[in-house]
């Protein structure tokens, strides 16, 4: 048996060398984003789960599953959860329960306490050290049992 003669420089070498290093870790960044993204991901449906029994405890027939619901609120509850005693996120709030006209018709309507809700079961699960100052705001406003009533 022979061996031949290393007929590589030095330099050539260094770089085989760092190129398969540079490789190497890129794919560890990707195998590290994707083992997280799938871990959050896991987390969202499970929160998403949890709503939907939640509205179908309170009644309501939801049609989404949970990669739907997971989709739209995430793990951390999206703009639901951003803010939700913020003076500008209850405005917008206020001016979604109005009668829908525009300018100066906009007038605030008794609304359905089931529309907000609602939006107390999501902020229950997706953030629920915000609920207890949220539900003392929806207490101060005036609702009905009934949107026909």
């Amino acid at each position: 048996m022979s061996t031949e003669a290393e007929t590589q420089t030095g330099r050539e070498r260094s770089v085989l060398y760092i190129v398969t290093l540079v490789v190497l870790v890129a794919l560890g960044v990707i195998a590290v984003i994707m083992f997280l993204s799938a871990r959050q991901s896991v987390q969202a449906e499970d929160k998403a789960q949890e709503l939907i029994q939640n509205l179908e405890d309170a009644g309501v027939d939801v049609a989404f599953t949970p990669e739907q619901v997971a989709k739209m609120f995430g793990e951390d509850g999206g703009a639901v959860c951003a803010n939700p005693n913020d003076a500008l996120s209850r405005a917008i709030l206020l001016d979604r329960i109005a009668n829908g006209a525009g300018g100066p018709g906009i007038r605030p309507i008794i609304t359905d306490e089931r529309y907000l809700q609602g939006q107390i079961l999501i902020m229950e699960v997706y953030c629920p050290d915000e609920v207890e100052e949220f539900q003392q705001f929806v207490d101060s406003l005036e609702t009905t049992d009934s949107a026909n009533g």
